[in-house]
């Protein structure tokens, strides 16, 4: 028979073991140029999420709307992560004025049950999930399925707005072209976005390195203009392939009602939500943020296609052509730390 104590330090074990389970699986959510902007603290039951404002991208994102996107995004998978290993997380977000880079604090409270068919086979997905850098099939997305992504942002406080209309289309992909001119006009973009381009064979474990990403090809017009990381882009949107449609698959805009840190934070979870019931389709996405780092252009996005709901971000969802391509993640050690 057990004595007190040693339960007591088996429930501690168990809860060390499924705290630091949540941060692998955290880390493992897409970030905006892989910069993997997050750090956790960890002490006892509680898991602090911060971000990291030495990995915001100060020219793309000076508000840090994107770096806490990404941070939303890891947090989601938390959380989940937490679910699946019996735990019930209780969320306080921004639980610090004072302290803008503590963006949340979860606690790992004991469910009590084991978790459910649903919550296992969700988890499931964050291993399976990856950003696609390439073309996508010319097959239709389902309107179940269609609708399930809704519904995942919406649970999150979100709104996916599909843009249908072929003039939609080709104006956001015109202004998105538009906004990738004046960025490369910007000597300080290109050479921020420079530092995210690793170089071949490079010890790091971040940022989008050279070869894991499609040779540039010509597009179909109209088109997304493909993100070439060498010369400075985002999240990881590349061309379609020589004979490819770059429009296949579905475009959305991720919106939010109130445009604060807090609206951002929810945003980056309702990616993450979407992308994981998409991976659970065998559907990927490619992300297109360009035009949403532009003030003038995502002011005019807003207004004409969003309904005055604040655009977070613009991606297409689809069947994905050709293989997986690898990304690299900072060992857990890296942004782990326990807090005294």
């Amino acid at each position: 028979m057990r004595t007190r104590s040693e339960v007591s330090a088996r429930a501690a074990g168990t809860v060390r073991d499924a705290v630091r389970g949540a941060v692998e699986d955290a880390v493992r959510a897409p970030s905006v140029h892989n910069t993997q902007p997050w750090r956790f603290g960890v002490r006892g039951s509680r898991i602090s999420l911060r971000a990291d404002p030495d990995r915001r991208l100060d020219v793309a994102d000076p508000q840090g709307r994107e770096m806490l996107i990404s941070c939303g995004a890891a947090l989601y998978n938390l959380r989940l992560s937490l679910r699946a290993r019996g735990f019930d997380p209780v969320v306080r977000p921004l639980p610090d004025p004072d302290r803008p880079h503590l963006l949340a604090d979860v606690y790992a409270e004991p469910d009590g049950e084991q978790a459910d068919v649903d919550t296992l086979r969700d988890h499931e997905q964050i291993a399976r999930r990856r950003t696609h850098r390439g073309a996508f099939r010319d097959e239709p997305v389902p309107e179940g399925v269609r609708n399930a992504l809704r519904y995942e942002a919406e649970r999150e406080g979100a709104r996916l707005v599909q843009a249908v209309d072929a003039h939609v289309k080709g104006a956001l992909a015109a202004l998105t072209e538009a906004a990738e001119h004046v960025q490369q006009r910007v000597p300080s973009y290109a050479a921020e976005i420079a530092r995210w381009a690793p170089s071949p064979g490079t010890a790091r474990r971040d940022g989008v390195q050279e070869g894991s990403y499609p040779v540039r090809t010509p597009l179909t017009e109209p088109h997304f203009p493909a993100r070439d990381f060498a010369r400075g882009h985002g999240w990881g949107v590349e061309p379609a392939g020589e004979h490819g449609d770059a429009l296949a698959g579905i475009v959305v805009l991720l919106v939010t009602g109130e445009d604060t840190p807090e609206a951002w934070l929810r945003a980056g979870q309702a990616l993450e939500r979407v992308l994981l019931r998409a991976a659970e389709h065998d559907l990927s996405a490619a992300y297109h943020t360009q035009a949403l780092q532009v003030p003038e252009l995502r002011a005019f996005i807003q207004h004409h296609f969003c309904g005055d709901a604040h655009p977070q971000m613009l991606l297409r969802i689809g069947v994905p052509e050709g293989g997986d391509l690898t990304t690299v993640r900072r060992p857990v050690e890296d942004v782990l730390t326990e807090d005294v």
